[in-house]
């Protein structure tokens, strides 16, 4: 067996993994900064006689004599042994994202080293496409249309007070067609379904001031993030997915995207959009933003604040209200695992940086803010390496740890962060916070299952995401032996309620809606985001044509009426609830709220929305009365190209 060592550096991993060529000189200099130097000898690297494997260009893997194999000799054991004393060392992980291929090394050798590098992955590794359903067929990506194109097929008006701007909408959109697994004898690893390179559609609202009408134009563009350009150069997959899968797959892809990229994972850009200081910004939290050029959609590159944040960025960053200040989160595998900071209104400056201190790495999808204090969400939606070791996922929902909601003070430290325990809850979207007296009121989409990564590794996903999204009765044949974990509407999203007493620690927290529909992608008029609001807006999750699907789809959009809450009784007057249909066998993304000009109430505008329609499979943007939210659209635009169906929108108004 390998012998075990408390901690050991990339280059060693790669020694484990790839018997050392004959012949080549010990070159311990350049293994610090080269860690590839041992993989000078393709041939001696790609075949090993001796232990029976050998990796052909198709990547099968043949076995010369099976019944003699010995599983204390299998190298494949003994590296898996190897990566799990390696990869336990938080000081190795660290180390991992600082290595880069080739600094202080000369070029013909960083070079050679590369495309053995490289060699060794297309010999070894090999990417299969993931099939499409044909219930799936708009979450399969679309071209780009190019020049920007006037749309005309316009079905009622485009109200003559409606803003002049854009409504932009991100989403996942693969560069090749489908979502990814590779292949490999060390296993399978695979994209999740929130993956695929982020495209972003836009509309553009233009008035014409002669007679108070409106040209309206599309256009949409990839994000062109530096892994995305990286891949459409060599017009192939090249990143090994490094999120699901068998643990030395996950492992490998993870150290060979580093050393050949500089990168444990692509940089998928596909979750939101959002402005700040008048710019636009593309995220997805695996890294910071990518400003937009508005006009064009192009990429214009990274956004770190002038240098100052460097690190994961979270896909929904809160406007302080009354300051214009943005306030910011970053969530990471390593310590610190989450940092919370502020970025001035102009957008020039990280006036505020600070370790929370957290002692698990999470998921931190959202986050909030009220007029003074900063929300944070430790539930437990975990990413442990330490997981995959032990044949688990990366990324799992631990419905059985703790869960904690933090108040802290806008430019708090950790020890000024009020912690309150609560149940365990799987949200990844907040309405809204607000203080409310000594309290601080948290309202958000609560399920009681993590959608995200998806099921355990080995489950079927389409039983899993269907028992999911339905309470219908599920007939025994289709049960099979993971019962736990496929209990029906595990992934039901509620309209849920915390009050929070930052006075004596009490809390009190509670389901505001049933389980009559499934709900999620909240939106709220932004001008009272950390204030009390009395309206919000959600996406309605179809639960019949998501079973059928196997991935979320919504049929509908549900108004929100909060009504005052009794200071004697503590109990909220009924919540009223406005359902707009959007017609049979159509499904929406990207909602968000447009506030009218002049509008002195905060549900006066406009919710818009990107709609498809399965039936005939066309695309349009509907535009909804919010005054009048059950009537039908009051208009709808037919777009020149399907839209597939993704995340996040929001509307920019053009400035004054």
């Amino acid at each position: 067996m390998l012998e075990r060592e408390g901690e050991m550096r990339p280059h060693i991993l790669l020694e484990k993994l790839i018997p050392k060529p004959v012949g080549i000189k010990e070159t311990t200099q350049h293994l610090e900064s080269s860690p590839s130097m041992l993989l000078m000898d393709s041939e001696a690297s790609m075949e090993n006689k001796d232990d029976g494997i050998r990796y052909g260009s198709n990547v099968e893997v043949q076995v010369a004599n099976e019944e003699a194999d010995d599983a204390d000799n299998d190298p494949l054991t003994e590296v898996d042994e190897a990566i799990g004393d390696i990869w336990q060392s938080e000081p190795f992980l660290k180390e991992l994202q600082q290595v880069k291929l080739g600094v202080g090394v000369p070029e013909f050798i960083k070079n050679e080293s590369l495309r053995m590098l490289e060699a060794l992955v297309d010999s070894t590794f090999q990417f299969v496409n993931q099939p499409t359903l044909p219930s799936q067929r708009n979450f399969a990506p679309v071209d780009e249309i190019g020049e920007e194109k006037t749309v005309t097929s316009i079905e009622g008006e485009i109200p003559a007070d409606f803003p002049e701007g854009i409504y932009i909408r991100n989403g996942p959109n693969p560069l090749f067609g489908t979502l990814q697994s590779t292949v490999s004898p060390l296993g399978r690893s695979s994209n999740i379904w929130v993956e695929g390179e982020g495209m972003l559609h836009a509309i553009y609202f233009t008035k014409n001031p002669s007679n108070n009408t409106f040209t309206i134009c599309y256009k949409n563009r990839y994000v062109e993030s530096e892994t995305f350009k990286i891949e459409k150069e060599k017009k192939r997959p090249c990143f090994l997915p490094a999120v699901e899968g068998d643990s030395l797959a996950i492992l490998a892809a993870c150290l060979l995207n580093q050393l050949r990229f500089g990168k444990v994972n692509k940089y998928i850009s596909n979750t939101n959009v959002f402005e700040h200081s008048g710019k636009c910004f593309s995220i997805a939290e695996n890294h910071i933003p990518q400003e937009i050029d508005m006009s064009s959609l192009d990429t214009l590159g990274n956004w770190d604040v002038n240098g100052e944040w460097n690190r994961p960025f979270t896909a929904h960053p809160k406007k302080a209200p009354g300051t214009g200040e943005l306030v910011i989160t970053g969530a990471d595998a390593v310590k610190p695992f989450l940092v919370l900071g502020v970025i001035s209104a102009d957008g020039k400056r990280l006036t505020h940086q600070v370790d929370i201190k957290l002692e698990r790495s999470i998921l931190c999808h959202d986050m909030g803010v009220t007029e003074r204090y900063n929300i944070i969400l430790d539930m437990p939606l975990t990413v442990d390496v330490n997981r995959v070791l032990r044949g688990g996922s990366l990324i799992k929902y631990e419905k059985e740890s703790y869960a904690r909601i933090g108040v802290m003070p806008r430019y708090g430290d950790a020890e000024s962060i009020k912690w309150f325990q609560v149940q365990p809850y799987c949200t990844f979207h907040l309405i809204n916070a607000y203080e409310d007296g000594d309290e601080v009121v948290v309202r958000g989409c609560r399920a009681s299952e993590s959608i995200i990564p998806g099921p355990e590794h080995g489950l079927d996903k389409f039983k899993w995401f269907s028992r999911g999204l339905t309470f219908r009765e599920i007939k025994e044949e289709y049960c099979d032996d993971h019962k736990d974990n496929l209990e029906e509407g595990f992934l039901f999203a509620r309209l849920y309620e915390w009050r929070l007493n930052i006075n004596n620690g009490g809390v009190r927290e509670r389901y505001l809606t049933g389980r009559e529909f499934s709900m999620d992608f909240p939106m709220i008029n932004e001008n009272f985001i950390g204030l009390r609001n009395k309206f919000a807006y959600v996406q309605v999750a179809d639960s019949a044509a998501s079973s059928i699907c196997g991935l979320p789809m919504f049929g509908s959009l549900v108004k929100f009426s909060f009504g005052e809450v009794d200071k004697f009784s503590g109990c909220q007057q009924l919540i009223e609830v406005e359902h707009h249909q959007l017609g049979a066998n159509q499904f929406c993304t990207g909602s968000a709220f447009v506030p009218r000009p002049g509008g002195s109430e905060e549900d006066d505008g406009w919710i818009i929305s990107y709609v498809h329609n399965e039936e005939t499979n066309i695309s349009q943007v509907h535009i909804i009365d919010t005054k009048r939210f059950e009537s039908k659209a009051v208009a709808k635009i037919t777009l020149p190209q399907r839209v597939p169906y993704g995340f996040h929108g929001t509307f920019i108004k053009t400035p004054a």
